[in-house]
Order: C-alpha cells, then structure tokens, then sequence
C-alpha cells in the first residue's frame, strides 16, 4: 500500500462528520475523464511523493478530538491487501471510516464489513452494467459490480451510490440502466464533470452538461431510487 496524498481537512467529503481524506495509489480500472492519474498510472505514481503511514497516523493521533473521520479513497482502496490492517488501526485510533469504492472487490468489501472496520460506503457507479469492460479491460467486471451493489444495500451502513455524468459517455438511457441497478437504494447522487484534469487529456476540451441536462438525468433516475439528488 502506497499513501499518495492526505488531504488534513474535508467538511464534504465524509457526510455529517469533519474528516481528513486519505488517498491510495492505484488502480484497477482506467476511465478516460478520471480526476486523479497520479493515483492511477504506474508511472505517474513512481514520481508521486509518498505519505508513510507513521507520518500518517501520527497526524490522526494529533487530530483526536478534532475531526471525526476518516475518508479512504483512491485510485481504487479496495485492491490494497493490507487494506484490513490499515482500517482496523484507524477504527482502534476512535475514528470512523469511510471507503469510497468503484466495486470491483465485493470479497474485500464483504472483509471489511464483517470486520465491523467500515461506518460509511461510497460506491461509484462508472456505466451501465454491460459496459464495465470499456473501463476495466477484461470480462466480468460487471458479476462483481452487481454483487457489490448488493453487498452495499445489505451492508446495514450508511451508504450511498455516485455517478460522475461525462458528455459523449453518458445518455440518459445509460443513467436509466445504472438506476434501474441500484433499484431501492436510499440515495444516488449525480455529479457533473469538469474538464481540469483527466486521465485522456482529450477529455479536457469535454464541455460539462448544463443544469437543465442534469435536471433530464435525474428525472431518468428518480423512479429507481429513494433519493436521487444533483452534487
């Protein structure tokens, strides 16, 4: 495991809670409009200067009393075998945790849970279902999606599902479908994209959608799901 970056405060991030954010290297998927290729590409994560977890721990043990919780998030967290470990000493510290996941490792998020290491899941949805191969390059992606957005709605947790809506990617069909998956789930968000920093530099001349497009989006998911609100 390879801490790429802490973020000390976030007030957004960890719904309800003051929370630090840490972010892991790596990555099992390669989505062309990601905000983060320094945590994704090899090369780039060979030049990105290293956290080490004492320095790490050492600033949440500083931060008893101050903020709440910690944020795990990526590249993809979940593809970290020491993963376990690293929550557990983080819940032993009196911090809550929260993952943020594309599920993609529903038997590491299964471990996590019945550790009792997780108090909040942010799972990602990238595309529709039959999709998932665009961004994960090999077949059956799309079993462990779907078996982890079951693994998240049963999980007794707070949670909640997030789609980042990326022109020429997303069509409102595509919305209908990654809806009609989480059919049930308390929440869905849908964020916009902006063109700042992206895996495929191509992705920057992509205009974000419009609020009335955003608007149409939600309409498309809100039959599916509890909440579907605009972040």
């Amino acid at each position: 495991m390879k801490i790429g970056g802490l973020q000390k405060l976030t007030l957004i991030d960890y719904p309800g809670k003051l929370a630090c954010t840490v972010f892991l290297s790596g990555c099992n998927f390669r989505c062309s409009w990601c905000y983060s290729p320094e945590l994704v590409l090899p090369e780039k994560i060979e030049g990105q200067p290293e956290v080490k977890r004492d320095v790490f721990f050492d600033f949440l043990e500083k931060r008893k009393g101050k903020i709440e919780g910690v944020v795990i998030c990526g590249g993809e967290p979940l593809i970290n075998e020491d993963l376990l470990q690293f929550a557990k000493k983080i819940k032993e510290k009196g911090f809550s945790v929260k993952v943020d996941t594309n599920g993609s490792r529903p038997e590491m998020l299964k471990a996590l849970l019945k550790g009792k290491l997780l108090d909040y899941i942010a799972m990602d949805l990238k595309v529709p279902l039959n999709r998932y191969q665009e961004i994960s390059r090999k077949k059956g992606e799309a079993e462990k999606i779907k078996e982890s957005i079951e693994v998240v709605m049963g999980s007794g947790v707070d949670y909640e599902f997030r789609t980042t809506l990326v022109p020429e990617i997303h069509k409102k069909k595509d919305v209908s479908l990654m809806a009609e998956a989480i059919k049930g789930a308390e929440i869905y968000f849908l964020q916009n994209f902006f063109p700042e920093k992206t895996l495929e530099e191509s992705f920057l001349a992509r205009k974000p959608f419009t609020k009335k497009e955003l608007e149409d989006f939600k309409k498309v998911a809100e039959p599916f799901v509890k909440k579907c609100k605009i972040r």
